[in-house]
């Protein structure tokens, strides 16, 4: 009996995702725990391995999809001595769950060369009703081909249909433009100029007004993206369900750099004479972290409706910035791990993340975060809790300014720095002693390695 193989949910959120890679074909054997495909989430890709064994009998949906549903069917796996009447004779194994290209309701995905035609047809949301033959009778036609027939200014009335049962479709519209038939007359007045429609776009630009500027070259659309819109929705649900509480104090630096400078200049060096590794700033500024956290432990918590979650461990998140987004890779148990592991763990994820290698279990979770814009050189910022944590540090950059040290003033390098905190378990006395331990360790840095 055929094997269905299906989008499998790579996460506990995951409701889509793209098939970005096959790397089997059609006809080809496969073994348990062979990889046969590479999907992209929101954040990463990941590789998706067979649980079966037999011959790959059909793929249903090719690769370079994007949106595929969890548990669509995206292939069939023939069992030892079938073949493909027994995909035809398997009730609904062979039946894509692909939607057919015109019967959908929304707009297409805009290929790379799009032309503006198919971007305006993307863009336009609203949908158009279906029109009246002259006996008033109705001409049957695709949601989309009624889309692209309005904003090309055909008349559905003058078209043939070749879909189904003389049903007019994406093909008959593009049919028509090419040859030039089917034109509407004029319309009345052309709509006002892009400086003059600018305050109807505040209010949300209708279809045609969208087509007009987009064809006059005033801006371009882009989609949004898997991860963007994951991006959207957490920030949007962190600033509505949490009550941000923010506390800023700086530290000096001095000390810090020196022993860092010190720890690099004594690191062991592999065969081809290459440092292990070298220690950051921000590795120093994570171990600072975890370290307050596991000092003041009533910090190191999580919200939730019927008790506070405290946990044992400081699971450190960093934001690293990728094309199109960031994501937070976690550095686990931090508190507990020397310089240098924390430092070739961060090689590693930045790399990987660049690359959308992590995996789930490598970015989902924590119970803090740093954020870190000081290497931009931004001097303070406030950076947004990432729920389910209750804390995330922002860190600036780390500047020479004139300081007070008893009646004298001076030169030091100082950092400042903010902690953003959900104000339901970590009130403002409780973040302030939380910064003052770490502020303990950034200043005299060499507790870090005790």
């Amino acid at each position: 009996m055929p094997i269905n193989i299906t989008m499998p949910a790579l996460s506990p959120t995951m409701e889509e995702g793209n098939l970005a890679k096959w790397l089997v074909k059609e006809g080809d054997e496969v073994s348990a725990g062979d990889v046969i495909a590479e999907i992209e989430t929101d954040k990463a890709t990941m590789e998706v391995e067979a649980v079966d064994e037999g011959t790959v009998g059909k793929i249903v949906v090719p690769a370079g999809t994007a949106g595929v549903k969890v548990n669509a069917l995206i292939a069939v796996l023939l069992e030892e001595g079938e073949d493909a009447s027994a995909m035809e004779s398997d009730a609904g194994s062979s039946k894509a769950s692909k939607p057919e290209e015109d019967t959908a309701d929304k707009a297409p995905a805009v290929p790379e060369n799009s032309s503006a035609i198919e971007i305006g047809a993307k863009a336009a949301t609203d949908p158009v009703p279906a029109p009246k033959a002259a006996d008033g009778g109705r001409i049957f036609s695709s949601p989309l081909a009624r889309r692209l027939a309005q904003q090309n200014g055909l008349d559905l009335k003058a078209l043939s249909g070749t879909g189904p049962h003389g049903r007019i479709v994406k093909r008959d519209i593009e049919k028509a433009l090419e040859s030039g038939t089917g034109k509407a007359a004029p319309a009345a007045a052309s709509a006002p100029a892009t400086a003059a429609a600018a305050p109807a776009l505040a209010a949300g630009p209708s279809s045609d007004q969208v087509l007009k500027l987009f064809e006059e070259g005033s801006y371009e659309l882009v989609p949004h993206d898997g991860m963007r819109k994951t991006i959207a929705r957490r920030l949007v649900e962190s600033k509505q369900t949490i009550p941000h509480f923010y506390v800023s104090i700086d530290c000096e630096l001095d000390a810090l750099l020196a022993l860092r400078g010190q720890i690099n200049a004594s690191a062991p060096k592999d065969k081809d004479g290459n440092p292990l590794y070298k220690v950051s700033v921000n590795d120093m500024t994570i171990k600072a972290l975890a370290l307050a956290l596991r000092d003041v432990p009533d910090a190191n918590v999580s919200w939730t409706d019927d008790a506070m979650v405290k946990h044992k461990h400081a699971d450190v998140g960093v934001a690293v910035s990728i094309p199109g987004g960031l994501i937070t890779p976690i550095v686990r148990s931090a508190e507990m791990k020397p310089l240098s592991v924390i430092s070739n763990e961060m090689k590693d994820f930045g790399k990987r993340a660049k690359e959308r290698k992590l995996k789930p279990e490598e970015y989902q979770g924590g119970t803090t975060a740093v954020s870190n814009m000081g290497m931009m050189g931004v001097k303070n910022f406030a950076a947004v809790v990432n729920p389910p944590h209750a804390t995330i540090l922002a860190v600036g950059a780390g500047e020479r300014r004139a300081v007070v040290k008893g009646d004298e003033l001076t030169i030091a390098t100082v950092m400042t720095v903010t902690l953003s905190t959900d104000h339901r378990c970590v009130d403002g006395a409780l973040g302030a002693e939380l910064l003052a331990a770490f502020k303990g360790y950034i200043e005299t840095p060499m507790g870090m390695l005790v």
